[in-house]
């Protein structure tokens, strides 16, 4: 294999090795924060299961061999003393495993309480294969053997806690090599023509191509873009369940749902060189709209939650999304995306805004997306300033799609909504000096240590200058090395690792940049981006990190984070003419 094919390397212990489409990884990630001594076949099919244990054997002898795992987009590998094994993705349901000098095991990864869970194990006459029925995905994986020598088969047909698995090794003279596959009830006896070399060569390429596509502007001045994009490749799942389109998971560790403003910053990335991907990512929450216009708070394979929803950042994301497009968008393209954004509009307008109340709340902290923060300490059914600036960039989004559309009437009214509303943001939320929430019973009015509260940036040249002008001054206060703290490290609620009251965040980084660029603050913006891009640089694609240290907290592959290093390694390739 060529150096520029091969890719570059990550640990399986930050990044799941997969393919795009695949609902399955491999990694030593089996729960939530929980790492297993072996890697583990994952599948993100009802809910995240260890599924398979794999395991490099010494050989003949049949103990567990120490290796070192190596992992490029493309090839995952075991390497001992003695030998090594190679893993490849045929296909996204298949993986093809090749070994030499050492055995290798594949074992249920978790034995059942009662004879109706866990993993039941057999050998299938008919495909003369051995396969595992998992009751926790729902679904099969066989394994077949290509080359080499059953060494063992434990557990077969048994029930309850028993072992179950099947170890191979090399005959005399020669490696071997087996395929394992997720189905769902059967299929034909495996057969492929392919050798592991081609298999290899085909799952190398697809990424550098997809690479080559969403980063094609690229250099050493962005040595994070390669990994960002193998990020966002290998999370991405073909449609099945209700993933209804296409989707980029937000990770293959735990974090493996599409939250409904996540979806926004890998539409955006993905947009200029995959623009059907990027429309999908978008449009997916969309997919799930209930009666009222509300979005999900998240879909997965086999669940759509309602509880709350997420911030109405998506008038922002589409306005930005299709001018980032190749082509623009269709008028069908743009009469669907009026009809969803509007009814998601109204429904901010009627059930989020108390009787005679101008300006919307939310519920809870989770419906901001900044589900802890220290806003919502005081109250937690809160009228806040960020919500009303997203609502008025979608209510102007809505009046250029209006206009496009030929709904004159309409974008007038838009028009005249955004207005009003921000005028009552300045009018009830500005002190002057800075923005306040308000408790939308009693009315009450608190500000706190927050980025949160300043995230009316995002209005950007609709902002009165000396507004504009005091929001920055309060944004550079939040800026540490490494980024913007989302709680001002001086305060005595302030936690490095208190998810929204302390770490930096990929999405508050994108939405601040991007508003106080369009404010004309570009040198702080410029400051914010380069500190975040040094960021990923040095320290991956975290859900988010501790903003004195920089150090990667919580699930550390997550998409959003890749997507907007992409989306800020972009524009800043571009300002310096590249």
């Amino acid at each position: 294999m060529t150096a520029a094919r091969s890719g570059q390397a990550f640990s399986v212990h930050d990044i799941p090795f997969s393919t795009y489409g695949s609902w399955f990884d491999i990694s030593p990630v089996v729960a939530e924060k929980t790492y297993a001594e072996d890697l583990h076949l994952v599948s993100h099919q009802n809910g995240m299961h260890g599924v398979l244990r794999l395991v490099p054997l010494s050989s003949p002898g049949g103990d567990r061999a120490g290796t070192r795992v190596e992992a490029t987009p493309g090839l995952l590998s075991w390497i001992g003393e003695s030998g090594r094994v190679d893993l490849a993705y045929e296909s996204p349901d298949t993986v093809r495993l090749r070994g030499s000098g050492l055995g290798f095991g594949v074992f249920a990864a978790a034995q059942g309480l009662t004879p109706f869970s866990g993993t039941y194990f057999f050998h299938d006459p008919a495909a003369n294969a051995h396969v595992f029925t998992s009751y926790e995905t729902g679904r099969r994986y066989r394994v077949t053997v290509l080359s080499g020598s059953l060494a063992e088969a434990a557990g077969a047909q048994a029930l309850g806690s028993a072992d179950r698995g099947l170890a191979i090794t090399e005959e005399a003279g020669g490696g071997w090599e087996i395929a394992v596959e997720e189905l769902d009830t059967a299929r034909p006896p495996y057969r492929s023509s392919a050798t592991f070399d081609e298999i290899l060569e085909t799952a190398q390429g697809a990424f550098a191509d997809f690479v080559d596509a969403v980063a094609p502007w690229r250099s050493s001045a962005a040595p994070a873009a390669e990994l960002a994009a193998y990020v966002v490749w290998s999370a991405t799942v073909r449609p099945a369940g209700l993933v209804t389109r296409p989707a980029v998971l937000m990770s293959k560790h735990w974090m493996d749902k599409v939250w409904s403003w996540d979806h926004c910053f890998n539409a955006l990335a993905l947009a200029p060189g995959c623009p059907e991907l990027a429309l999908d990512q978008f449009a997916l929450p969309f997919d799930h709209q209930d009666d009222s216009g509300a979005l999900p708070d998240s879909v997965t394979h086999s669940e759509v939650l309602y509880n709350f929803v997420k911030p109405p950042i998506h008038g922002w994301a589409f306005g930005h999304l299709r001018h980032r497009l190749p082509a623009p968008p269709d008028q069908a393209q743009l009469a669907q995306a009026y009809a969803r954004l509007e009814r998601w509009t109204d429904f901010w307008l009627t059930a989020r805004r108390a009787p005679g109340a101008e300006l919307a709340y939310y519920q809870h902290g989770n419906d901001s997306g900044w589900d802890n923060a220290t806003t919502f300490d005081p109250e937690r059914v809160v009228v806040t300033a960020d919500l009303a600036a997203f609502l008025v960039l979608q209510l102007r989004e809505l009046a250029d799609l209006a206009r496009e559309l030929g709904k004159t009437d309409a974008a007038q009214r838009w028009t005249a909504v955004a207005e009003e509303t921000q005028t009552a943001l300045l009018d009830q939320l500005w002190t002057g000096e800075r923005f306040v929430a308000r408790g939308a019973a009693g009315g009450d009015t608190w500000s706190s240590a927050s980025l949160l509260d300043l995230m009316p940036i995002v209005l950007g040249e609709h902002l009165p200058g000396e507004v504009s002008s005091a929001l920055a001054d309060h944004i550079k206060a939040h800026l540490t090395p490494y980024g913007l703290a989302t709680e001002l490290p001086s305060s005595p609620h302030y936690l490095a690792d208190g998810y929204w009251r302390g770490p930096i965040w990929a999405p508050a980084t994108v939405l601040v940049e991007d508003g106080l660029r369009r404010a004309g603050h570009h040198r702080l913006a410029d400051d914010i981006s380069a500190r975040f891009r040094a960021l990923c640089e040095t320290h991956g694609f975290a859900e988010n990190f501790d903003a004195l240290t920089g150090t990667g907290l919580r699930d550390r592959a997550y998409t959003w984070t890749a997507s907007s290093y992409l989306l800020l390694a972009e524009a800043h390739a571009h300002r310096e003419g590249r």
